[in-house]
Order: structure tokens, then C-alpha cells, then sequence
């Protein structure tokens, strides 16, 4: 069955994005609590020479695995598992290969995962980018060869993943 390709726009995917990153919040924020003991920089004195104090913080791994390498993982294994974040679910879009819109390996997915820093630089020109493609990629997506597709609201997405069955999946 032949579907007409439709590419999700720049509305639509920062609509998504902000759909994770609320989500994201919402999980990471206990867990950041949790081991910081409610101090986000432990150690800090407030009424102290803030410069002098942070010369001589430890480097807390923490932090860089909860703030960075969780939500990179959680988005690779989404993107390879579902095709899409629930962002990208709630808003009716699947990323997927550009040649073949199968599902990204997980090289492609680290990679694009990766891009998102190179479209930030300049000035976020890298998503600002989705305004003028003509298949509305951003840098990241040109770079890892991805496309994201718009899927028909109420059908099941071309994976055949709806946002029900990865309620399911989750539960």
C-alpha cells in the first residue's frame, strides 16, 4: 500500500521537542534531586566568592550521566524502538531513514542525536533550516540521512506503532 510522503514542518517538530523536554524534565528532575541531596551544586556557599568556589568543585559524573547521557539514550532507544519520541508521537510524526523511511539504525541514531549541536550552531540555524528545505531537514537530519514524516492522525503510523501501543509497552 503506497502512502503519499508527507514531511513533518518546523511548528510541528518544535511543538514535539517541547513535548520531550517537558517530559524530560518531569523524569530527571527526582533523579537530579535525588543524588544532589537538593543542592544542584553541592558544596556552594551562596554568600561566598562563587568564582574561588567553583575553581575547586569536584566533578560530580552524576550530573553528566543524568543530565546527558540518559536523555541521549532514552531518545536513540525511542527513535530505534517506536520511530519517534512521545513528542513526536503526540504530534503524529515518525523519524525515519531519508532513502528507505525504514527505521534508523543506532549509529544514525547517535549521530543525528549528535547533529543537534551542530544545528544550533549559529544561532540555531541548523532548525531554522526545517523553514527552507524542501523536505524539512535540519542540519542534524542531512547529516544522518533522516527524514521525520508526518503519519494521518487516528491510523497507525508507517512502523505500525500508534501512541497506544507504546502506552502499552510501557506499562
Amino acid at each position: 500500500m503506497s502512502r503519499e510522503v508527507r514531511y513533518a514542518g518546523f511548528w510541528r517538530r518544535l511543538a514535539a521537542s517541547l513535548i520531550d523536554t517537558l517530559l524530560l524534565i518531569i523524569v530527571l528532575t527526582p533523579l537530579v534531586l535525588l543524588f544532589s541531596k537538593g543542592a544542584y551544586f553541592p558544596g556552594l556557599d551562596p554568600r561566598g566568592d562563587i568564582i574561588a568556589q567553583l575553581a575547586v568543585l569536584k566533578f560530580d559524573w552524576s550530573y553528566l550521566l543524568l543530565e546527558d547521557l540518559l536523555p541521549m539514550l532514552l531518545v536513540i532507544f525511542f527513535w530505534v524502538r517506536f520511530r519517534a519520541t512521545p513528542g513526536k508521537q503526540l504530534m503524529g510524526c515518525e523519524v525515519v531513514d531519508a532513502a528507505t523511511h525504514g527505521n534508523l539504525r543506532i549509529g544514525q541514531s547517535v549521530l543525528r542525536y549528535l547533529g543537534y549541536f551542530l544545528s544550533l550552531l549559529p544561532l540555531g540555524l541548523g532548525f531554522l533550516w526545517i523553514i527552507w528545505d524542501r523536505k524539512k531537514r535540519g542540519f542534524h537530519d542531512l547529516l544522518a540521512h533522516t527524514v521525520v514524516l508526518r503519519v494521518e492522525p487516528g491510523r497507525d503510523s508507517l512502523s505500525g506503532q500508534s501512541l497506544a501501543k507504546l502506552m502499552k509497552e510501557v506499562k
